[in-house]
């Protein structure tokens, strides 16, 4: 990179809460958020929003007439986004704003289409408030950007790719600011229905989260079901370009691959997109400079195994300290890129590591400087970023040149 991109805040709206204090707080409790809870008609496996930020949602769609018709994607990413300008102090409406989400407008699209099945007709407002620009163009609406808006989806890597352009957008000189992130809200019977179908659902016949037992077994490699769990919620960063006082960490790798398909869900074994984009990202960086990798792991058999051996094909003998929180809060889908990205800040801010409550962490180190996270989607479509410490990067003067 030309000129160093720093994060000057970080905001989310998931079940680890609102505000950082939470969050880190529920990091450091060793529970899982996902519980049963009647979806439709069935009986899932989610981890879902907390009653008082399901009302503060509430609150925000009766505010104005305007909201009353956005689905919950929307309303989330509002909410993460008014939270990460405020801490970031943007005062001027001078940003950029790219927000992605892996499924869109899930929850209204499927209200619009059933009503259309019952009565063949459909409400004035379903194509635009279904479409996947909506997200971030009601973001940039509801903070008066006057920056470009784009939105996208590359599934499960969606809120990373949102980062990626960022970079793109700032080092090419045509914005000095973005706002970046995912959204998501996907606990419909339907969706769940849908990765059910593909096998890769956490059964809750197999555990009893209410006894204490693991729902989503994410990175438990002695697993012999798949385990993964959907969430919901959205995360938010503020990039700028340069040295800030403020930066809560610097981005100084970045990397992208895409492995060979062998069908829409496939992923090799040792997930080579995985191994290009790590290398990529880490290429001006020492291998035993990297303190922990926050890898995707979705909770599936073959997600956790492959990216593992991935990281032990790129690492070797150095490994770093390995995490998720998807055991906690599910599979945000396209956010969760950016929960992993706040997870990051927070651990290198605290020094402290967050591992798996039910895998013994083998690597231990002393401090967290540098941490890799990835993501990886439906495509193999995989994206890693390296975060550095801002004491680290002002110390050693690293240029993050690339």
């Amino acid at each position: 990179m030309k000129r160093p991109i720093a994060i000057t805040s970080i905001a989310s709206f998931s079940p680890l809460g609102k505000a950082t204090t939470n969050v880190w707080k529920e990091y450091l409790n060793p529970r899982s958020l996902i519980v049963e809870k009647q979806i439709g008609k069935t009986i899932a496996l989610v981890a879902p929003l907390s009653e008082s930020l399901t009302q503060e949602v509430a609150a925000l769609r009766n505010s104005d007439l305007k909201y009353k018709s956005l689905d919950n994607s929307v309303l989330y990413a509002i909410m993460a986004s008014r939270e990460a300008v405020k801490k970031a102090g943007w005062h001027n409406s001078n940003f950029g704003v790219n927000i992605g989400s892996s499924r869109g407008a899930t929850q209204l699209f499927e209200k619009h289409h059933q009503e259309f099945l019952e009565t063949g007709k459909t409400p004035t407002l379903a194509s635009p408030t279904t479409t996947l620009g909506n997200i971030s163009t009601w973001v940039a609406h509801d903070l008066k950007s006057n920056g470009p808006e784009l939105s996208h989806s590359i599934t499960c890597s969606t809120a990373l790719h949102a980062l990626l352009n960022g970079i793109a957008w700032m080092q090419a000189g045509m914005a000095d600011s973005f706002l970046v992130g995912g959204s998501e809200a996907p606990l419909t019977a339907f969706t769940i229905a849908q990765m059910q179908a593909l096998k890769i659902y956490a059964n809750p016949k197999n555990c009893h989260p209410q006894l204490g037992e693991w729902a989503c077994k994410a990175f438990d490699l002695t697993k012999t079901k798949n385990s993964m769990v959907l969430g919901e919620g959205a995360a938010m960063a503020c990039l700028e370009i340069g040295e800030h006082k403020n930066a809560l960490g610097y981005i100084t790798g970045y990397g992208y691959a895409t492995d060979d398909l062998q069908h829409s869900i496939s992923i090799t074994d040792e997930a080579e997109c995985f191994q290009k984009s790590m290398r990529m990202a880490l290429q001006n960086v020492s291998l035993d400079e990297v303190d922990v990798v926050v890898m995707h792991a979705p909770g599936t058999i073959k997600g956790d195994k492959s990216e593992y051996k991935a990281i032990q094909k790129v690492f070797g003998k150095t490994l770093p300290m390995l995490t998720t929180n998807k055991w906690k809060v599910g599979h945000t889908f396209g956010a969760s890129g950016m929960l992993n990205v706040e997870m990051a800040l927070l651990m290198m801010q605290h020094q402290q590591f967050i591992g798996i409550p039910f895998v013994k962490e083998n690597n231990p180190r002393k401090a967290i400087r540098n941490v890799l996270i990835n993501a990886v989607g439906f495509g193999g479509n995989a994206v890693s970023i390296l975060l550095t410490t801002p004491t680290l990067r002002l110390r050693s003067g690293q240029a993050c040149s690339m």
